[in-house]
C-alpha cells in the first residue's frame, strides 16, 4: 500500500477513486508518566512521554486507515492528513484521513 500526502503518485496514474478512508484513536498516558510530564513542564524540556504517546497514536490511526483502504482493494492512499484534538489533560485523539485510489499497473 502506497501512502502519500500529495495528490498523485509520481509515475503512476490514478484510474479510480474509491473514496475517503480514515483511522482514529484516543490515547492517554498512565498517571505515573503524567506526573513526570507535569514536573518536566515546570522546569522545561521536551515532554517525551506525550511525544511517545502521539507517535504511538499516529501509527495506530494510520494502521486503521490502511485496513479500511485494504477492504476497498485500494492500491494507495493519497492526500493523507493528520488532525489532533485534546480530549482531556493527558489524552488526545489522532485522526488520519485520505483518499483511497486504484492505480494503473506499473510501467
Amino acid at each position: 500500500m502506497l501512502l502519500t500526502n500529495t495528490d498523485k503518485i509520481v509515475g503512476r496514474e490514478t484510474v479510480e477513486t474509491l473514496g475517503l478512508v480514515k483511522g482514529s484513536t484516543i490515547r492517554a498516558k498512565h498517571l505515573g508518566k503524567d506526573i513526570m510530564t507535569g514536573l518536566r513542564h515546570l522546569i522545561g524540556g521536551e515532554l517525551k512521554e506525550y511525544a511517545e504517546m502521539l507517535e504511538e497514536a499516529r501509527k495506530l490511526a494510520t494502521a486503521n486507515m490502511v485496513k479500511e483502504a485494504e477492504q476497498l482493494n485500494a492500491d494507495a492512499i493519497i492526500n493523507i492528513r493528520f488532525s489532533t484534538s485534546a480530549i482531556l489533560q493527558g489524552a488526545a485523539e489522532i485522526l488520519v484521513y485520505g483518499t483511497a485510489v486504484k492505480l494503473n499497473k506499473e510501467p
